[in-house]
């Protein structure tokens, strides 16, 4: 019955703490004129997936004052400093990135050519950070590679979807409800140090008030990495991580909005809400 209060008390407080903040950050980013047009070309704040470090921080304190199990603290920092990590490189690229270059492949033949691209930037940063987490929570070297390609690549997806309002957040709160309903113990109370946050943030994005950048997009990605990497017997890690790679693979040679636009069910729930 305790989890079910601990959860309650997470889900509660990440969902109100983040409605609290969401207009003081957006007026901070336009005071600071950290805008960027969108799809249709209206100024609007980037780097809106700030909002959801504040609660991130509050709930792990929260989760950690609670937690007595080494190993669960061990996942509890690992967890945070994975996504504390992904919004510094998100927000070095919201800022000070160059659009001209696009897709991991772009990315590094710039880096091959001695140019250093902010995507290119994270891309490695981000492989680093997966190399370090995948070391802490894995068995053998075995698991090391798999883990790391996994929180590399699930961070990466959620760029991928990043390009329409609300396209991201809902493939995010699809997955996040399917390790809701399907991860137990601990790593089920780490996802509640987000999820609720990306609810509150969810209308903004979805009616194109504000962008989370890759600021935000960065984070949901490696969450759901870290989580799948922790929580999953190997034989869903692998699954996961082949589809992670056919997804790659598929969006190298082709535009994702022009396949989601050609499928009626997938242009349908795309659109929904906006």
């Amino acid at each position: 019955m305790k989890y079910y209060i601990l959860y309650s008390v997470l889900f509660v407080t990440g969902l109100l703490g983040t409605y609290v903040v969401i207009p003081l950050f957006k007026n901070l980013l336009i005071d600071s004129n950290v805008l960027r047009p969108n799809y249709k070309k209206d100024m609007i704040p980037v780097s809106m997936g700030i909002v959801f470090l504040p609660m991130i921080i509050i709930n792990g304190i929260i989760l950690g004052f609670v937690t007595n199990d080494v190993n669960n603290l061990l996942h509890l920092f690992m967890f945070i400093f994975g996504m504390i990590s992904m919004f510094f490189a998100g927000i070095l690229d919201d800022i000070i990135g160059n659009r001209d270059v696009s897709g991991l492949k772009g990315h590094f033949k710039s880096l091959f050519k001695g140019k250093l691209t902010t995507g290119g930037f994270k891309a490695l940063f981000g492989g680093f950070i997966g190399i370090l987490i995948s070391i802490a929570i894995s068995k053998d070297i075995l698991d090391i590679i798999v883990n790391t390609l996994i929180i590399a690549l699930s961070t990466n997806l959620m760029n991928l979807l990043d390009l329409r309002p609300g396209r991201a957040i809902k493939v995010y709160l699809v997955i996040g409800l399917v390790l809701l309903l399907t991860l137990t113990g601990f790593e089920k109370s780490l996802l509640l140090l987000l999820l609720p946050n990306v609810l509150a943030y969810f209308n903004y994005d979805l009616k194109a008030k504000a962008m989370m950048g890759d600021t935000g997009s960065n984070v949901l990605g490696i969450s759901i990495g870290i989580l799948i990497c922790m929580g999953y017997s190997f034989n869903i890690r692998l699954a996961w991580l082949v589809f992670l790679i056919f997804i790659h693979i598929l969006t190298e040679k082709y535009s994702l909005t022009k396949i989601i636009e050609k499928n009626k069910f997938l242009n349908f729930i795309d659109k929904l809400g906006r």
